[in-house]
């Protein structure tokens, strides 16, 4: 038997990063549905910590089959999967990993927002085609343009620093005016979004934030408008988009995210106007290393006593 801490693995990692984790944990990785089922029914009883991200979470009833359960943690900053009350109700302690991939996903959002904005995947089917600049519309201008912000958190706060090098006005909502921020902020989603060219959705998921960016908001985007999502993908009414994007009732998406995921957003993959990458913002080797490493900062804090770097 390993004198090491036993510790459940939710989510998916290579061969490199399982090894990290293996220095310091008796680890079982369970990524499947049909492998979490069965761990956590057959070993549920010997695991004391449990690493996972988001979006798959932990349930209260998973929580319950894991008597000696001791801490939660989540890879990202998002935890909306993780049964926070019924966690905080055991003694449970849930942390994340805030601010460990916060430049790659705001990269990845910048990278987004160009390509919908200037058409680049659609010129680059087009060139590829044999199709030459004066057959095509030209594509909007990118820099001196308005952005809008939904949820100036971390990453919302280095996606508005990236703006700036593109002299772009920032203005931002969230559900009250985040302490310090110079931009302008907008006590309501709509009014942002009739305000500005691009809005960037960076807002935590989760029930609160279900479909904020729905028909209305996307009318009020107009036509000459574009939205990013590298937030979740509750948060965007995927249907309203759809029809918005084939109406030409907005200039176009670019998506990291969708209500779907894994499974592709079949409404969105006819339509030339949307831009669609796999729920990677937040992945680099960087950026998953820096993740991992928050995550034993975390558990060894705890198991130690000292609390855990990043609590929830």
């Amino acid at each position: 038997m390993s004198g090491l801490i036993p510790l459940l693995v939710l989510n998916t990692h290579a061969p490199e990063y399982r090894a990290l984790i293996d220095q310091s944990y008796d680890a079982v990785y369970a990524p499947t549905p049909a492998e979490r089922t069965a761990v956590i029914a057959e070993q549920g009883a010997r695991f004391r910590a449990v690493l996972t991200i988001g979006v798959i979470g932990l349930t209260a009833a998973e929580m319950d089959a894991m008597p000696a359960l001791e801490l939660v943690c989540a890879m990202g900053a998002g935890y909306e999967g993780i049964d926070v009350a019924a966690a905080r109700e055991r003694g449970i302690v849930v942390a994340n990993g805030a601010g460990t991939n916060d430049d790659c996903v705001a990269d990845h959002a910048f990278g987004l927002l160009i390509a919908t904005v200037r058409g680049i995947v659609r010129l680059d089917s087009q060139c590829r085609a044999g199709i030459w600049r004066d057959a095509l519309p030209m594509p909007l201008n990118f820099s001196g343009k308005r952005l809008g912000i939904l949820g100036m958190g971390t990453i919302g706060q280095k996606i508005a620093k990236r703006a700036a090098g593109f002299d772009l006005e920032i203005g931002y909502h969230n559900r009250k005016p985040r302490e310090g921020a110079t931009h302008r902020y907008f006590d309501s989603l709509d009014a942002l979004a009739e305000w500005c060219d691009f809005l960037v959705v960076a807002t935590p998921g989760g029930p609160g934030t279900k479909h904020l960016i729905n028909a209305r908001v996307l009318d009020a985007l107009g036509p000459k408008g574009f939205v990013v999502n590298i937030a979740r993908g509750s948060v965007v009414d995927t249907e309203a988009l759809a029809a918005a994007l084939r109406d030409k009732r907005i200039g176009g998406a670019g998506l990291d995210v969708y209500e779907s995921e894994p499974k592709r957003p079949e409404a969105l993959i006819g339509l030339d106007n949307v831009v669609l990458t796999p729920h990677l913002a937040g992945w680099s080797p960087e950026a998953i290393l820096s993740s991992l490493r928050r995550f034993i900062e975390n558990a060894d804090g705890h198991f130690a006593g000292r609390g855990p770097v990043s609590p929830v």
